[in-house]
């Protein structure tokens, strides 16, 4: 049962956004998941902070309070990259719901008003906090969530294993210590843990900082001093591709609420896979769902599909069939097969050659392009797929696509703006300069994305195998599919090792575009230092943490300013 009223319940959720009976609902997958394994769920959306009553609805539960603000963190859904109050914005404005630093004002007040009851942090918000982390809101070194929030344990990334496994502890009266991803406040380390720098060291010295900052991984266990105590995280679980699959066939109604709009775009979306292999600097997505890819089976993702169809607001549109990056789909299934050398299958399946930088950069190995080739013909044969389930009428791909990947299969790019874009195709190039590449992190630079935008012209033109590539300039824009085919592009200013030359590099860039003829932007983003990741620790201590070497970095709210003005129109208004 899962229920926004009554008592009597076994676990109560907490949301700072609306819950959702959907996949895609951070609250709605643990509330179904948990609900499947036959406990009694409670939800608590959006409570009003300032007032007692919300926190005192549905009473005690027997197990756990479960907190998360919700898919975003609070702090970048309250303010603008500039820390502008988004209420306040004159170009958007926008009022959450929730407060700031939501995950600790939540779980403070229910450790006021329960006294003694077990509280368990998840989501995006909890998993970037679990260790001493930089706040660019505060400008400050923070400790860990779970001490500021008195929790009794942190789930981080997908937390569904977790959740199980905690209630399940609990319903027996065990303790909740060495549970795979999960932190947890013990007064010694583990024997096995990686000691990374102390939150008292990390505050005092960036050195220390960047020190910490490059030990981070899911994989191992790792403990942080804090004062006479330490934060322990445990390795994340090996989620499985039938572990997904259960999941996500769990019966959503997909009722979305009127106060989500959010979701409501994303509807009848599929998710086809977890991880993300591309470990761009400014991103954490590796550090909370995981840099290795588990991928859903064909099975699994056409029966959602063949279940939305007899939906009854149904309309014949799959809103995205995607993932965090739609095109890695079945990189690791195709390492499994492509990998066979010792620990081959799932270094690719993560994107790496065994440790170090990068993410899954074709051309660095023969078996990478392999098994790069081998997973587009399996998205290829999924796309077709879901073309044919009988009440579909068009399976968009609104995901963001890797187009270095793509450039490894023609036939892939031919499938896609034929078949899956409605218009246009969005990728995220993110700058053109090859130094602030190289510190994002970001594969190919300008040589590939020229030759995408050459490979998409004569895709969308019907030209592929012609081997006659299109000069440069109004490839951008061409007919594919019986409709003109654009691309639109994501781009990035005040990024760490960006000065007034790269800023101009990526204008001058930008102009070059426009004048083939269409307006090429989609949009413009001023970096935000986010918690956890490899650019907020340059933000914050001036140095590239893997390799000790200064950055320079855009700290001035007008100089940020001029950097996205420098791209003039293209860019758009606000912050």
């Amino acid at each position: 049962m899962i229920a926004a009223k009554g008592s009597g319940f076994d676990i109560i959720l907490i949301s700072g956004e609306p819950y959702a009976d959907h996949p895609l609902s951070p609250a709605g997958m643990i509330a179904r998941v948990l609900d499947a394994e036959g406990w009694n769920i409670g939800i608590i959306e959006c409570p009003d902070w300032k007032r007692k009553d919300d926190f005192l609805a549905l009473g005690r539960p027997r197990l756990f309070f479960g907190i998360t603000s919700g898919s975003i963190d609070s702090m970048l859904v309250n303010y603008t990259p500039l820390k502008r109050e988004r209420s306040r914005d004159p170009n958007a404005p926008f009022q959450s719901r929730m407060p700031d630093r939501a995950v600790i004002v939540y779980a403070n007040r229910i450790r006021e008003l329960h006294k003694g009851t077990r509280i368990v942090l998840g989501g995006i918000e909890a998993s970037l906090r679990r260790f001493a982390h930089y706040d660019y809101w505060g400008d400050d070194v923070r400790r860990s969530i779970l001490l500021d929030a008195r929790a009794d344990i942190l789930v981080y990334g997908p937390g569904e294993l977790q959740a199980v496994e905690i209630a399940r502890r609990l319903d027996r009266g065990g303790d909740l210590d060495g549970i795979r991803g999960t932190c947890v406040i013990r007064p010694e380390p583990p024997g096995e843990a990686l000691v990374i720098p102390s939150f008292e060291e990390v505050q005092a010295d960036k050195d220390k900082f960047c020190e910490a900052q490059k030990r981070l991984t899911n994989r191992k266990t790792i403990a942080q001093k804090h004062a006479n105590r330490h934060v322990v995280q445990y390795p994340a679980p090996d989620y499985t591709t039938a572990d997904l699959d259960r999941v996500y066939n769990l019966p959503f109604t997909r009722r979305i609420p009127e106060g989500f709009p959010e979701l409501g775009m994303a509807r009848f979306s599929v998710q086809t896979h977890r991880g993300c292999v591309g470990r761009c600097s400014f991103c954490a997505l590796s550090l909370h769902q995981g840099d290795r890819i588990v991928s859903r089976s064909e099975r699994s993702i056409l029966e959602e599909i063949r279940r939305m169809a007899k939906h009854p607001e149904w309309k014949g549109f799959v809103d995205d069939l995607g993932g965090p990056t739609a095109n890695m789909y079945g990189l690791d299934s195709a390492a499994a097969e492509g990998g066979r050398e010792k620990g081959g299958a799932d270094r690719a399946s993560r994107g790496d050659d065994g440790g170090g930088e990068g993410g899954m950069i074709p051309g660095r190995s023969r078996t990478k392009r392999r098994i790069v080739e081998a997973a587009h013909r399996r998205l290829i044969g999924l796309m077709r797929a879901a073309r044919k389930v009988p009440g579909v009428r068009k399976v968009f791909v609104r995901s963001g696509i890797r187009y270095d990947l793509a450039l490894e299969s023609p036939e892939y790019i031919r499938e896609l703006i034929r078949h899956h874009v409605s218009g246009l195709l969005k990728i995220a190039p993110e700058h053109v300069s090859e130094k602030v590449l190289r510190l994002m992190n970001k594969s190919g630079g300008r040589h590939k994305l020229e030759e995408f935008r050459t490979l998409f012209a004569a895709a969308a033109a019907g030209r592929a195998d012609e081997g006659r590539p299109r000069r440069a300039g109004r490839q951008d824009r061409v007919r594919g599919g019986g409709r003109r085919q654009h691309l639109k592009y994501y781009f990035m200013v005040a990024h760490p090792g960006t000065t007034e030359k790269e800023a101009r590099e990526l204008a001058g860039f930008l102009q070059r575009l426009e004048k083939s003829g269409e307006k090429p932007v989609e949009g413009v983003q001023i970096f935000t230092p986010t918690p956890m990741t490899r650019s907020t620790c340059m933000y914050h201590t001036g140095k590239d943490p893997m390799t000790g070497k200064a950055v320079y970095v855009p700290r001035p709210y007008a100089e940020k300013k001029a950097q996205k003005r420098m791209l003039g129109g293209v860019a758009g208004t606000g912050d």
